[in-house]
C-alpha cells in the first residue's frame, strides 16, 4: 500500500484545483440562470402542468441518452477539453430554451443542454479526481460545494434580472458569454496530458510513483448485494427527486399557488441549493462523528418534516424555509449512495457507482412528468408531496449505509 505524505501541493496542482473549481461553479450557475424563468416561459407557451412537466423532463432525458458517450469522449479528447466544450454547448442550449417560441423547441433545447451537461458533469468530476490523486487526499467534496455556490449565484442573477425587468434573451446571453469565458480561461490551467488510470501523487512534476488500478473486490454476495444496490439507488434517487422539486417546481409553486412576486418566487430554489451547500460543507465532519447512516436518517427527517409542514400550512416564508430544510436534509445522500455502491463486494471499482448514477438519472427523468400529472389531476401542492415522501423513503433504506465507526 502506498502511503501519501502530506505536503504542500505544487503550483501546477493548486492552479488545476482552482480551474476545476471554476468549471464546477460555471456548471452550477448556467442552468440556475434559466430555472427562475420557467414560469414566464410556461405562461408564454400557454401549456398546462403535464405538458410543462414533459417538456422540462427533456433536460434529464438528454443526460440519460448522452451519458454513456461521456467516457468515450473523455478518453479521446481529455476530461478538461470535454468539460469546457460541454459548458459552451450547455450555454447555447439554455439560451435557445429561453428564447423558444414553441414547446417542441423548448424541449429540444433542454435536451441539448441536458446532453451537454452530462458530458460536463462526467468530465469535470474525472478531472477533479485527477487533481485529487495528485494532492494525495480527498478534495472532491469541495468541488460539489462550489457547484452549489454556482447554482445560488445563477439563481440570484436570474432573480435580479427579473426584478430589473431584463428580458430573457439579453439575460441568458450575458450568462452564457460570461461563463463560457470563465471556462475557457480555466482550461489553460487544467492538468496537461491524456487521461490515465494512475496519476503521479504530490509533486506535480509527473515523476511520482504511479498507483496500480485497484483490484476487483471479493466474491459477490449474490442476492444481498442486489438488495443493497437497489436500496442505494432509492437513496440516491430520493436525493435527486428533492433537487428536481426545487429546480422544476419551486418557482412555479411560489408564483402560481402562493402568488409570490416573480423575484421572490425564485428564492425557493435559491434557498434549497444554498442550504444544500451548507449541508455539504458540514457533511464530512458530521459523517465522521455520527456515521453516514445517522446523518442520512437525520437529514431525511429534516426534509420530510420541514417540507411537510410547509405544504400543510402554505405560506411564502414557510415554503421557502421548507425548501431550505429539504436541501439541507438531502445534501449528503447522493455522495453517500455512490460511495457505498463503489465499495460493494464482488464489483470492480466504479461498477456500482456507474449503475447507481445511471438509474438515478432515470429517476430524475421520470420525476417532472409524474409531478406534472399529479398537479393537473389535483394541485401542485399535492404533487410536491414527493419531497416528504422521498424523505420517508430514505428513512426506510438508510440501514444499508455505514454506521458510526468504533
Amino acid at each position: 500500500m502506498t502511503v501519501d505524505v502530506l505536503r504542500r501541493p505544487a503550483l501546477v496542482d493548486r492552479r488545476a484545483r482552482l480551474a476545476v473549481a471554476v468549471l464546477f461553479f460555471t456548471n452550477g450557475a448556467l442552468f440556475a440562470n434559466l430555472l427562475p424563468r420557467y414560469p414566464q416561459i410556461k405562461a408564454d407557451l400557454g401549456v398546462g402542468n403535464a405538458a410543462y412537466g414533459l417538456a422540462v423532463a427533456a433536460f434529464p432525458a438528454g443526460a440519460v441518452v448522452a451519458g454513456l458517450a461521456a467516457g468515450v469522449l473523455v478518453r479521446r479528447f481529455g476530461s478538461a477539453r470535454v468539460a469546457v466544450g460541454g459548458t459552451l454547448l450547455t450555454g447555447v442550449g439554455i439560451l435557445a430554451a429561453g428564447l423558444a417560441d414553441s414547446v417542441a423547441v423548448f424541449a429540444g433545447a433542454l435536451f441539448l443542454a441536458g446532453a451537454m451537461d452530462a458530458f460536463t458533469d462526467v468530465a469535470q468530476n474525472a478531472h477533479g479526481l485527477r487533481v485529487q490523486r495528485r494532492y494525495g487526499r480527498s478534495i472532491i467534496n469541495s468541488f460539489h460545494a462550489i457547484w452549489s455556490i454556482g447554482a445560488v449565484t445563477g439563481g440570484s442573477m436570474a432573480a435580479a434580472a427579473i426584478a430589473l425587468g431584463v428580458a430573457r434573451g439579453p439575460h441568458l446571453l450575458f450568462s452564457a458569454v460570461v461563463f463560457a469565458v470563465a471556462a475557457c480561461v480555466a482550461l489553460r490551467y487544467c492538468l496537461p496530458g491524456p487521461e490515465t488510470d494512475a496519476e503521479p501523487a504530490g509533486d506535480g512534476d509527473g515523476d511520482g510513483e504511479d498507483r496500480a488500478p485497484a483490484p476487483a473486490r471479493g466474491p459477490a454476495t449474490g442476492l444481498r448485494t442486489g438488495w443493497v444496490l437497489a436500496a442505494l439507488v432509492l437513496i440516491a434517487t430520493a436525493g435527486t427527486l428533492v433537487e428536481d422539486a426545487g429546480m422544476s417546481w419551486a418557482t412555479l409553486y411560489l408564483s402560481d399557488s402562493l402568488h409570490a412576486t416573480a423575484a421572490l418566487a425564485a428564492s425557493g430554489y435559491v434557498a434549497l441549493v444554498g442550504a444544500q451547500f451548507v449541508g455539504r460543507i458540514v457533511g464530512d465532519r458530521l459523517v465522521d462523528r455520527f456515521g453516514q447512516r445517522a446523518v442520512a436518517r437525520s437529514g431525511a427527517l429534516i426534509a420530510a418534516v420541514g417540507m411537510g409542514w410547509a405544504l400543510a400550512v402554505p405560506t411564502v416564508p414557510g415554503t421557502v424555509l421548507g425548501f431550505a430544510a429539504a436541501g439541507f436534509g438531502v445534501a449528503t445522500l447522493v455522495p453517500a449512495a455512490m460511495h457505498e455502491a463503489d465499495e460493494l463486494p464482488g464489483l470492480r471499482p466504479g461498477s456500482g457507482l456507474t449503475l447507481v448514477s445511471w438509474l438515478m438519472r432515470l429517476g430524475f427523468l421520470l420525476s417532472p412528468p409524474v409531478v406534472g400529472l399529479v398537479a393537473d389531476a389535483t394541485s401542485l401542492r399535492v404533487g410536491l408531496l414527493v419531497v416528504p415522501l422521498a424523505g420517508m423513503l430514505v428513512l426506510v433504506c438508510a440501514g444499508v449505509l455505514r454506521p458510526r465507526r468504533g
